[in-house]
């Protein structure tokens, strides 16, 4: 394959990582867990798995140390979900500890996500193969799927493929979904006693994996960074050119981590954040009310431009907005009647006799383009698509509105042009930071510890992250400990727990604190510039502001 100049050179970066990974290792186990909650149902569904102890990995003199296993293994590797950077440098931590432990040990990768590992399609990962994909971003190794394993002739299958390759432990590479198919199929294969160990990983740039034993998944970093050099770069327009409003929607459909992030890296001048919307009970009007305040105050000192942060989640966690859209999901599953009519008009008309009073009037209140999208095609699960929502297109319209009433009432005199902005796929292959690579490649690292000591039904994870990684800890959790019950697709199912901004967490409280004079006449913009790969630590190593705050922070 081509390479640039930069990816020629970061190949021959060398991640950092714990000092405990580069040693004869020993294991020490915590006290038993339980699940986040729902515990006597989650103990009924997973009593092979469920209950069992965190893992430390600690360095040790004794090279006969608890966690050394010397026999040759072969290992099965899946990256499941949407992209995030630094999964390749999982898959190459994963080879290396591989490799160091036994030189005739096998990592396989499955293709195309969970269905390569029930299809058995598959590739033999070579040194070669590796050193090609070392510090870069992207899946494309062995490429990546959304297939669920829930059914147990998929289970079944996968044994079948594993036993064929002598594949004795797999290794999953994903979100809270697909790490919720690792501990359902390790649950499944400890019952069968078959000798398959099934490791999970924690991916997600949404940030929404993580918990007091997870501290961030990996990808947040590279990707928050990638978003805040094109907010950075935005904003410096805007306060050239001082005419434009923009607009800007975040990637992040269930919390608002990114949008978070990117504000405290930024400091835009208004940050809207769901999980705020929905405490507060605001209703569209109000987050309207909130934004042309905003503008209104700034175009009396002369300034008719600035930027707004939008989580891609943010329609949902509008109550008003969440009941109508739960009655579009209700209305719209499976319905002919609906599907049989021609054009947008009588479809809209249609919609409006079929919902409840306060959602007719809602609806009807909408622009007809986001009106037509709320009824566009569902997701797997029966719910609306969000990513298709432009809802910062609908918030620049109902803003522009308002803000004609104010010009008619005589308290607004400014101009208010605008530009509109998605973020999301910019950063899920971005080449990661060095953060993501050092965190990652332990990962990987970790994860193969975790198989050498037999553990199976765990989650690879490293702690102590806003340590210099020499000082980073190695640790193995019982995903079983992070799941809860919920409902999908009509039924109650075991999944694990997402995180959501905590409003009384030190970021968002940071937020809080300086949002009003962000957005004042006295331009604060912070305009973060590109990942910077080499340099002083102080520039190149420095984890999310998130993290910062939640370790330091009084």
């Amino acid at each position: 394959m081509q390479k640039s100049p930069l990816q020629i050179a970061r190949q021959s970066y060398q991640p950092k990582m714990p000092q405990a990974l580069r040693s004869s290792l020993q294991i020490k186990e915590g006290a038993k867990t339980q699940s986040v909650a729902d515990q006597e149902e989650i103990q009924r569904l997973f009593p092979n798995t469920y209950g069992m102890p965190v893992l430390t990995f600690e360095a040790t003199d004794n090279a006969d140390s608890q966690a050394t296993k010397t026999n040759a293994i072969n290992v099965g590797v899946i990256l499941s979900g949407g992209q995030a950077p630094g999964g390749h440098n999982v898959i190459c931590g994963m080879f290396d500890a591989l490799k160091a432990i036994n030189p005739d040990n096998q990592l396989y990768g499955f293709l195309g996500g969970p269905s390569g590992l029930i299809e058995g399609q598959y590739q033999l990962l070579t040194g070669n193969i590796i050193d090609d994909y070392r510090n870069t971003g992207g899946f494309d190794i062995i490429g990546s799927g959304r297939t669920k394993l829930e059914e147990t002739w998929q289970f079944d299958k996968g044994i079948e493929v594993c036993n064929k390759l002598g594949i004795s432990a797999i290794v999953i590479i994903g979100g809270d979904d697909s790490n919720t198919n690792a501990c359902v199929l390790a649950e499944y294969y400890k019952q069968k006693n078959c000798g398959i160990q099934v490791i999970g990983c924690p991916k997600t740039i949404d940030g929404d994996l993580k918990n007091e034993m997870i501290e961030t998944s990996f990808g947040f970093d590279t990707a928050c960074k990638v978003y805040s050099e094109l907010i950075g770069n935005i904003q410096r327009d805007a306060n050239s050119a001082k005419k434009y409003w923009h607009f800007i929607r975040l990637m992040g459909r269930s919390a608002s981590h990114i949008a978070l992030e990117c504000a405290l890296q930024s400091q835009p001048n208004v940050c809207l954040i769901s999980e705020e919307v929905e405490a507060k009970n605001m209703t569209l009007n109000d987050i309207v009310e909130e934004i042309a305040q905003v503008v209104v105050e700034r175009a009396k000192a002369g300034l008719n431009f600035g930027t707004v942060l939008i989580p891609e989640g943010l329609i949902e966690f509008i109550p008003a907005m969440r009941t109508l859209i739960q009655e579009l999901n209700d209305l719209l599953a499976d319905n002919a009647a609906f599907t049989s009519l021609e054009g947008d008009e009588a479809k809209r008309e249609y919609i409006k006799l079929k919902l409840t009073d306060a959602s007719r009037e809602l609806y009807r209140s909408l622009p007809k383009a986001i009106a037509k999208q709320l009824t566009m095609d569902r997701d797997p699960h029966g719910n609306v698509q969000v990513s298709l929502i432009e809802t910062e297109k609908l918030l620049i319209e109902m803003v522009s509105k308002r803000l004609a009433q104010l010009k008619a009432e005589g308290s607004y005199v400014g101009k208010f042009s605008t530009q509109h902005h998605f973020f999301g796929y910019e950063g899920r292959c971005a080449i990661p930071s060095n953060f993501d690579a050092d965190y990652c490649y332990s990962l990987g690292q970790t994860a193969v510890r975790l198989i050498q000591a037999g553990k199976t039904g765990y989650m690879s994870v490293i702690r102590n992250l806003t340590a210099p990684a020499a000082e980073w800890i190695a640790a193995g959790i019982p995903i079983t400990m992070m799941m809860n019950m919920e409902r999908r697709n009509g039924k109650l199912k075991p999944v694990i727990q997402k995180a959501l901004v905590d409003l009384k967490g030190k970021p968002f409280r940071y937020l809080e604190e300086n949002r009003a004079e962000w957005a004042d006449a006295n331009t604060s913009y912070i305009y973060p510039g590109p990942i910077q790969y080499y340099g002083p630590s102080e520039v190149c190593d420095q984890p999310t502001k998130t993290l910062v705050l939640e370790h330091t922070c009084k």
